[in-house]
């Protein structure tokens, strides 16, 4: 992955701000690395320490990786199942359940697409011999959960709003299946930050909760409408299959009519602006 992506360097300045209260970082960066030098660290730095999660379902480890100039944390990610059926919860079977760390991968290059600038890097690389999601750590960040049970507020709520609202246009394109309060982190600046897509990209080709799509960024709305299917797989490599990328474009076309039918309905009320 080449394209440039705005938002990767605002992360690193932001990774020495200060945290959220109590919440402690583990590494800090001075240096700003461009996108093309990110991707670089990631795939190549040495694992010089390891230690376990302490949350999650699929055994996510994280790592210290350093180049002699940069030490910098990230994500290990190698989780790879296939079920034709699958018990989520009593409530809840899934057929051709999947868990992958390949989404995560995926989920990243199609918000550089969108111009989305809160999904984190990640890249393909092998440790421990097997291929793994290698993931940019986000430090001083507090998850969804921890926030609500501190019961910290933003201090912009229609903020927050808003970054909700994109969360659930990304989830819809994506069909995520396990956004949670553990899987939605927060940067001492209200940054909302999406993490985790193992269970993404469905097959299903319907959109979940269409009534809870109200607003939408218009910059995102017309990267929707402007999606190329060969310029997006070309951009996914191997991370999705050809029947993940045609369920990927059906939702697509089913959010951009029923954004299209917002718009006809509330005029500039659908759209707003992330600031």
């Amino acid at each position: 992955m080449r394209t440039a992506h705005r938002g990767l360097l605002i992360a690193l300045v932001m990774l020495v701000a200060a945290p959220w209260p109590g919440v402690t970082q583990t590494t800090v960066d001075t240096v700003v690395l461009s996108p093309a030098e990110m991707e670089q660290f990631l795939l190549n730095a040495k694992i010089v320490k390891r230690g376990k999660m302490s949350k999650g379902v699929t055994k996510a480890q994280q790592v210290t990786l350093s180049d002699g100039r940069i030490t910098h944390d990230a994500q290990i990610q190698d989780v790879d199942i296939y079920k034709s059926i699958f018990e989520v919860d009593p409530k809840h079977t899934e057929v051709n359940f999947r868990d992958s760390y390949r989404y995560n991968i995926a989920a990243y290059r199609l918000a550089v697409q969108l111009g989305l600038d809160n999904v984190p890097m990640s890249v393909e690389r092998p440790a421990g011999g097997k291929p793994t999601a290698m993931t940019w750590w986000l430090d001083g960040v507090m998850d969804e959960g921890d926030r609500r049970k501190k019961k910290i507020k933003t201090t912009n709520q229609r903020r927050t709003d808003e970054y909700y609202s994109r969360m659930k246009v990304f989830d819809e394109l994506i069909q995520n299946r396990d956004r949670n309060a553990g899987n939605i982190v927060w940067t001492s600046d209200e940054r909302m930050w999406m993490v985790d897509h193992t269970r993404a990209f469905r097959l299903g080709k319907e959109l979940l909760l269409p009534n809870s799509l109200n607003r939408i960024e218009r910059p995102l709305l017309e990267k929707l409408r402007g999606l190329d299917r060969k310029t997006l797989a070309d951009a996914m490599g191997k991370t999705l299959t050809k029947d993940e990328l045609d369920a990927l474009f059906v939702r697509r076309d089913l959010l951009v009519q029923l954004f299209d039918q917002r718009i006809a309905a509330r005029g500039e009320a659908a759209f707003y602006t992330i600031q």
